[in-house]
């Protein structure tokens, strides 16, 4: 981050614990929360990327104070225990910026031209979930001809067949984009006319991210630290939960299920997709 005030000095960083329905507006819905809110404004000095960094890392124990959060007794979700709004700018870019910086005690207006929604959720969770908790607020908050683009794990790759090596009927990508869509139109009701709704085939939605590998890795003997890398890069896209985990940890079966699945795919890939939501100009 100091670099980035460096390179464009003419920025504000805004970093928030709120849930994703109130930080668009960096105000807690709550009206006791909002009484409440941890309002931290850095206004950095100087130019340089070294004394940005000093001056940022003496920030450390408020941000220890303002992040802490609790499980929620229902879900066992994390939950704030206070929210937090950061806010972060050069001072001598403050004259230039005052309509830009949000101004303690006034709700943001919303109003984005992007906003870029990567991996929100877990993947299990159902698409009303998705769509109420997550994606409609942030839809909601577009300025007119803004975009949202919206990006989440799709399976149908060597990465899902590891780990249905080892868990059979494991099947976390159920809810694709489609159905995401299909009910964020529902959830905006009359309100979805206002919107465009991308539709791209998957030849444009689908993105692949493969595990690098040096050319002589995926060999008749894999290295150690190859299996571990692509497993750890497996069960961390899949969300396993750690008391899963542990049994076949133990047993040491992942190491073989793995290798076989680096031979069989010469490596390893990750299949994501994309899709958009726009608002119209009016």
């Amino acid at each position: 981050m100091p670099d980035r005030f460096v390179e464009h000095p003419a920025s504000v960083v805004i970093m928030t614990n709120l849930y994703y329905a109130e930080s668009p507006w960096l105000m807690p819905r709550n009206v006791e929360k909002a009484a409440a809110l941890n309002w931290i404004e850095i206004s950095l000095e100087g130019d340089s990327a070294h004394g940005f960094g000093e001056q940022l890392r003496s920030m450390d124990e408020e941000l220890v104070d303002g992040w802490q959060v609790r499980a929620s007794e229902k879900t066992g979700n994390p939950l704030y225990i206070r929210p937090t709004v950061m806010v972060i700018y050069r001072e001598d870019q403050r004259f230039i910026l005052d309509n830009v910086i949000p101004k303690r005690g006034e709700a943001g207006k919303g109003n984005y031209d992007l906003v870029v929604i990567s991996q929100p959720w877990r993947a299990r969770v159902g698409a009303e979930f998705k769509v109420t908790k997550v994606l409609s607020p942030l839809v909601k908050s577009l300025a007119p001809c803004g975009r949202a683009v919206t990006i989440q794990s799709a399976g149908h790759d060597p990465g899902l067949d590891l780990v249905q090596k080892i868990w059979p009927d494991e099947d976390p990508f159920a809810v694709n984009r489609h159905e995401v869509v299909k009910t964020l139109k529902g959830e905006l009701g009359s309100n979805a006319r206002h919107y465009n709704f991308s539709n791209a085939s998957d030849d444009k939605a689908m993105l692949r991210y493969r595990m690098h590998t040096l050319p002589d890795e995926i060999s008749a003997s894999i290295g150690t630290s190859t299996l571990f890398a692509a497993w750890n890069a497996a069960i961390y896209v899949a969300q396993i939960e750690d008391d899963r985990l542990e049994p076949v940890i133990a047993s040491g079966e992942y190491m073989e299920a793995t290798a076989d699945i680096l031979h069989k795919n010469n490596g390893l890939w990750f299949n994501d997709e994309a899709f958009t939501v726009s608002r119209k100009r009016r």
